[in-house]
């Protein structure tokens, strides 16, 4: 059901690859309540997916960028101004890759050159991104920004190695542009620290589906599915959260704060019987 949320917003919409993608989910979310919209991925990631089909069922153009491309960049902001017929008032971050993930290196055999390229991809794009926005005066006043993150930017997990410091530098970022847009532009900007989800980036995590089954059963209301990541980002999005910026906002069913569940004690105590 919609109700008209993001109704006369235009914006852009960053990293949907195909329909498990968030960002494919928020796309749809953000058509049906009202929103027009960008699309963008970096060239080869367009390639690998199935965006255009997004495009269609969102009647969204299509601009490719390379978020670590300033020139990129900076066509994607002018560009979707331009399509568009105006300043933007909302931006999506769903932005991620780790070649160290993708080779199955452990925390400590990283590859250095591929660690900065984590960062300079999972990271640093939005502070270009944000950059570009500012230079280009691209952004409307009271417009949001959202960019997805994970709770590994707090604590250590197996397997999630340098996405972990990736995140947390995402989360710093967006706390620092968040002061600056704020004053500037009245923009906010936040980050959603997601549940484990199964998205084609997700799954390509060594242990992935233990990650997902601990959340789950730890979790009291169980892990958030990516629908509903979807509408909490439009909510983000709406004029409803107009005074909500600079936070990680735990989108996880109640794992960030459950010590222990009974789930997770009955378990342990079966295994050991």
């Amino acid at each position: 059901m919609s109700n008209n949320l993001l109704a006369g917003k235009v914006g852009i919409i960053s990293g949907a690859l195909n329909e498990e993608s968030i960002a494919w989910k928020v796309a749809l979310k953000a058509h049906a309540e009202g929103a027009r919209f960008v699309l963008t991925n970096a060239p080869l990631a367009m390639r690998m997916g199935e965006i255009n089909k997004l495009s269609e069922q969102c009647n969204a153009p299509i601009i490719p960028a390379d978020a670590t491309s300033m020139e990129d960049l900076e066509k994607l902001f002018s560009g979707a101004q331009e399509q568009l017929g105006g300043k933007i008032d909302f931006v999506l971050h769903s932005i991620g890759m780790s070649a160290n993930i993708r080779k199955g290196k452990h925390y400590g055999e990283l590859n250095y050159e591929w660690y900065q390229k984590t960062l300079d991809v999972s990271a640093m794009s939005l502070h270009r991104m944000l950059a570009v926005a500012e230079k280009q005066d691209a952004f409307n006043e009271w417009g949001s920004v959202v960019a997805l993150s994970y709770i590994a930017a707090q604590r250590a997990f197996l397997d999630y190695t340098d996405m972990s410091q990736a995140k947390a530098m995402l989360e710093s970022i967006a706390r620092s542009y968040g002061q600056r847009l704020g004053k500037l532009k009245k923009v906010r900007v936040n980050t959603v620290s997601q549940s484990p989800t199964k998205t084609t980036a997700g799954t390509g995590i060594s242990g992935f589906d233990a990650f997902y089954e601990y959340a789950d059963r730890l979790s009291p209301l169980g892990n958030a599915p990516a629908e509903a990541c979807a509408d909490y980002c439009i909510s983000l999005f709406s004029d409803l959260t107009r005074y909500v910026t600079m936070q990680n906002l735990m989108h996880d069913g109640g794992f960030s704060t459950t010590g222990i569940s009974e789930e997770i004690v009955e378990l342990i105590t079966n295994n050991k019987a």
